[in-house]
């Protein structure tokens, strides 16, 4: 948020602005439907503690940040949450009693009210419902300048938030018509820039600094997906140390109405806006009802740590007497796991491996279809390498001005000039089609060449694959085939498809990474130069790059295996069937031992193609062995590490900065789209429709909705994601743990206040001790 450059602005102002900028740090970013990822929603709060959000989040929108108190009354009535889980979570909450917990376990709280904006107040008194009409007339302005392709005709470009919404607001007439006298007027005499713009207006409706930074955040919740969106747009820029300006622009317009209302409407309203500005200037100080809701959380959470301690327990199974058969690197995506423990089944000598589903390569790529590369990583990190065409020019050329004329032919049966004559001439061609899709049936389809990694020297890409192998865990005992296996969804009719993708991709499915890591690793020049830095790949060892489609728990392989092919082929079927076979028990027409799942992804009608991760409650760092043959229910992100083997613990600062984050966006995207769907969830599937190619309205919406769509999380009946905190377990010492948290404050954050839980294993692969509080504890022995 940008500060007026002028210099004649008292401390008072400039307050203002400064509270505005805290508050739009408190809205989570909103990424796009072509690539949309999870975003923790209390992304801005991780500097305080649940019930501190809590109290914060239920004055600016009205949001718990618990379930209701019936769903722990319901797992205590059900034995998943105990007597005991309450009284550990007391020991670790110092200051309330058991007393009070039971108590609040069969008491239920009403749902929280926010502070009313002045629209609020001004429908109360005129009885016109003018938080609809500011949602309506900001979302008819909005959905036009955000549009990121879907609209054949879009709105003018290239000028900011703030004066563009000027110069559809001055012109616009319809809040005139519905009672608001003058505002296409005060529109077109508003200050030029929006910081200006939103001095006048906190000036005009009374607000001062100490009341900042809690109005400024209520107008930013209402706002809603499009208070989002902005933000994501800042968080891009930040990305490449540049700054955005469009929160500021969406909050100064906001405030522009508000400030209009209250002038009409003073006499009627003035003296109950003034209270509520004087309650925003009030310190946020959690109730005692929130501070016992939190406990109660944290005793959930504490009952999924014992499970935990019980399966972790259970007695190893037999290891392979002889080196693997095959190795297969997984993403550490909860959907994997399922995967990876009927893939072991199928062999002893079978050893499979957890790491990021972009195989440690920060990539942008351009498809063949596409103008513009994607960035296949973390959203956390920039891309550093690019891929390049194919090495066959002629193939590629081709593939190419194909994926264009198709994408062209697109356009053209949707614009405005041709789509009604394009139903009347083509629309018999289609027939075909849509029989087809209507039956669940297609065909394979062929995938694009082999992406190649540019710009990189023989030395850099050594420098690159000892990295990643070292980072991987996958320095020896190779096995003759290593099966790197990205992962993606195969859906229909999902505007939200790319959520289903790899998280670590960016939204996009992991082949790409995983087959450009495989080119690389068979190189033989290459592995020349690893054997010098002691990592020995044996020259009958091949790579290759494989895709899990999670929707039909199949694996695509995109090379020749070559001898053992067959035997290899038969592993990966028989570990697709067991896998579906499972996941057939919480899915609705799953058919018998899942035999409907791959069809039910092409269904056009298909609410629950997957669970995606939901479920999702606990990261493992450790090696394989420490969890192999255990059933963790498909809940548990699984990232093979062995710190003995990792110098300095670089690789450990790795997976702590990196992987956790990312998973604690996940978890915490599941926790808020279950706790306070309202605000964080992207509301009923089948009343969404799509807008601009960013987002999605909820029916007749007049803003985005985000996060994870009801069926994504609830079954109908209940929730089928237990919105817990993510449980964090790293086999290492804790001296390096805490070294390593001492130098990221804000992953340190994260565990102090209590958004991830951390605990330790020891060498025996016992849950040892447990970080809390800036400290360690000894859990008890099981």
């Amino acid at each position: 948020m940008k500060l007026p450059n002028h210099s004649n602005f008292d401390a008072p102002f400039l307050a203002i602005i400064e509270g505005a900028r805290r508050a739009a740090r408190l809205i989570p970013p909103a990424f796009p439907l072509s690539a949309t990822v999870a975003v923790n929603p209390y992304l801005g709060h991780t500097n305080e503690g649940l019930a501190q959000t809590g109290a914060r989040l239920a004055r600016a929108g009205g949001l718990r940040v618990t379930q209701p108190r019936a769903a722990f009354r319901t797992a205590f009535a059900e034995g998943r949450l105990t007597r005991a889980d309450l009284l550990a979570a007391l020991d670790l909450c110092p200051g309330q009693t058991l007393t009070e917990l039971e108590g609040a376990l069969h008491t239920d709280t009403p749902d929280p009210e926010p502070l009313p904006t002045v629209a609020d107040l001004a429908a109360q008194v005129s009885g016109i419902d003018w938080p609809e009409i500011v949602a309506a007339r900001i979302g008819a302005w909005a959905s036009g300048y955000f549009d990121q392709g879907q609209a054949l005709w879009p709105a003018p470009q290239g000028r900011s938030a703030y004066d563009a919404w000027r110069a559809f607001a001055s012109h616009d007439l319809t809040p005139e018509i519905m009672g608001l006298r003058g505002f296409c007027n005060l529109v077109a005499d508003a200050p030029d820039t929006a910081s200006f713009a939103l001095l006048r207006a906190a000036d005009q409706l009374g607000l001062g600094a100490d009341g900042a930074e809690s109005a400024v955040h209520r107008w930013l919740i209402e706002l809603g997906g499009w208070a989002q969106v902005a933000r994501w747009k800042l968080w891009q820029a930040e990305l490449d140390g540049q700054s955005d300006d469009t929160v500021t622009d969406l909050l100064a317009l906001r405030m522009i109405w508000d400030a209009a209302l209250l002038a009409q409407y003073h006499d009627q309203i003035g003296a109950d806006w003034a209270l509520v500005i004087a309650e925003h200037a009030q310190p946020v100080v959690p109730s005692r009802q929130l501070e016992l809701d939190a406990t109660l959380q944290l005793a959930l959470e504490l009952a999924h740590q014992r499970d935990l301690v019980s399966t972790l327990s259970e007695p190893a199974p037999v290891k392979a007497l002889a080196g693997p058969t095959l190795q297969a690197v997984f993403c550490i995506d909860v959907r994997s796991e399922r995967y990876r423990r009927a893939l072991e089944s199928c062999d002893c000598g079978i050893q499979t491996l957890g790491f990021a589903g972009f195989f440690g390569l920060p990539l942008a790529h351009r498809p063949l279809d596409a103008c513009a590369h994607e960035a296949h990583l973390p959203v956390l990190l920039k891309p550093a390498l690019c891929t390049s065409p194919d090495t066959d020019a002629r193939t590629s050329h081709v593939a190419q001005i194909t994926a264009r004329a198709w994408r062209a032919w697109g356009r053209f049966k949707l614009a405005a000039v041709s789509s009604f004559a394009f139903v009347e001439a083509t629309g018999p061609l289609y027939l075909a089609k849509i029989i087809r899709d209507s039956l669940g049936l297609h065909g394979r389809t062929t995938p694009e060449p082999v992406p190649q990694i540019a710009g990189l020297d023989l030395a850099q890409r050594v420098d690159l694959a000892a990295k990643v192998l070292h980072a991987m865990g996958l320095t020896k005992d190779f096995a003759p085939v290593v099966l790197l296996v990205g992962h993606g969804a195969h859906v229909t009719n999902n505007p939200h498809q790319s959520a289903l993708q790899c998280g670590a991709c960016g939204g996009h499915s992991g082949e790409v990474s995983a087959r450009a890591l495989a080119g690389l690793l068979n190189d033989p020049q290459l592995r020349l130069q690893l054997a010098q830095r002691g990592i020995v790949i044996p020259a009958d060892t091949r790579f290759m790059g494989a895709l899990h489609d999670t929707t039909a728990d199949s694996v695509t392989l995109y090379d020749p295996l070559g001898p053992n092919s067959a035997e290899i082929r038969a592993w990966l079927d028989q570990a697709s069937a067991l896998a579906r076979a499972e996941r057939a028990k919480t899915l609705p027409r799953a058919g018998d031992q899942g035999g409907n799942l791959p069809a039910r992804a092409l269904d056009w009608a298909e609410t629950r193609p997957e669970w995606g991760l939901a479920g999702c409650a606990a990261f493992l760092a450790a090696p394989r062995d420490v969890s192999r043959g255990r059933d963790l229910g498909a809940r548990a992100f699984l990232h093979e590490y062995d710190w003995q083997r990792d110098d300095g613990f670089a690789t450990l600062e790795l997976i702590l900065t990196a992987p956790v984050v990312v998973a604690s966006w996940i978890s915490l995207q599941y926790y808020g789209s279950v706790t306070a769907p309202q605000a964080f969830g992207a509301g009923n599937k089948l009343l969404h429709n799509v807008v601009g190619g960013f987002g999605v309205f909820e029916g007749n919406g007049h803003a985005p909705r985000t996060g994870l769509a009801w069926q994504s999380v609830h079954d109908g009946v209940r929730a089928h994601h237990v919105p817990l905190r993510l449980s964090v377990i790293v086999r290492a010492p804790v001296g390096a743990i805490s070294d390593i948290l001492d130098r990221h404050a804000q992953l340190r954050a994260l565990f102090d206040n209590g958004w991830l839980h951390l605990i330790q294993m020891d060498d025996a692969g016992q849950l040892a001790q447990r970080y809390h509080g800036g400290g360690w504890r000894a859990l008890p022995t099981p």
